[in-house]
């Protein structure tokens, strides 16, 4: 399934500019917590499936009010965390990169991702030499891909990435397993600009950052803790988890849009609007 509401490139009033985007998204109808395999997931705390797709569908409206394309595709029953479509694939240029989950319980949405992109004309689909979780780990950062690793994907797939890819790859550590994946450390806003958790990384990872975005925004603790920097940018208009309020106000004063979401029912599985949000470029 596809909507699209317009398409549009612009330069705000403030400079920033907003390119259209592509999203892949799978609706939640079977999302709950039935494991644990990151610090923010515990099978005792029940969630909330009504909820959930309630939060799931504003987001997915934020990104059609916005002018953005959604595709969605069919949640398979067994796979709760299908609906973090982040995971699913990296894609850039047409190509596809397939994921390969660290965990057995999550093995079978990578199968799912690449037969949707295989049933939708894509003709470049690569199968990993490596584990990767998408762009849970893996960012594209216009001059160059960031990848992520320490906790899920292997440094190793760094060389598919830039043969397959043909852009350099900064692989950045990640040291705290509360920050488990790249995307919820970091997000990048446009070509110069990123919000980072320093926290998240080690010195080198840190450097690297700097050699690479003219500017950095921090986050404070409050607003990592929020997962405040699993959000999504078109280069303007920022979407955010509603609570990472400190953050909201620091991109707003760097010209930024930003439209917060909740998006508290994901956060039980350490997820937030990035996690359920996979570019199609």
């Amino acid at each position: 399934m596809t909507t699209r509401v317009g398409t549009s490139e612009y330069a705000a009033a403030d400079g920033r500019r907003q390119r259209t985007r592509t999203f892949l998204m799978c609706p939640p109808d079977y999302f709950s917590v039935e494991y644990a395999i990151n610090p923010w997931m515990h099978p005792d705390v029940p969630t909330d499936l009504q909820l959930a797709k309630q939060q799931w569908e504003q987001l997915r409206s934020v990104y059609l009010g916005l002018g953005h394309t959604v595709h969605t595709i069919e949640p398979v029953p067994g796979l709760p965390d299908m609906v973090f479509a982040a995971n699913g694939a990296t894609v850039i240029g047409g190509k596809v990169l397939g994921a390969r989950f660290r965990f057995p319980q999550r093995a079978a949405e990578a199968t799912a991702y690449l037969t949707w992109f295989r049933r939708n004309g894509y003709s470049s689909i690569i199968e990993p030499a490596d584990v990767n979780e998408g762009e849970g780990d893996i960012l594209f950062a216009y001059r160059a891909i960031v990848a992520g690793h320490g906790f899920r994907s292997e440094p190793a797939i760094q060389r598919q990435l830039a043969e397959l890819f043909g852009l350099p790859v900064i692989g950045l550590r990640l040291v705290d397993p509360k920050f488990y994946h790249l995307d919820t450390a970091l997000l990048v806003l446009d070509a110069d600009t990123a919000a980072y958790y320093p926290a998240a990384f080690d010195e080198a990872s840190r450097a690297a950052l700097r050699a690479h975005f003219s500017t950095l925004i921090e986050a404070a603790d409050e607003d990592a803790e929020a997962l405040g920097l699993n959000g999504t940018s078109d280069g303007r208009n920022v979407v955010l988890p509603g609570q990472a309020t400190g953050l909201a106000e620091r991109l707003t004063a760097a010209g930024f849009h930003v439209v917060p979401v909740d998006m508290s029912e994901f956060m039980k599985a350490g997820g937030g609007p990035k996690c359920c949000t996979l570019e199609l470029r």
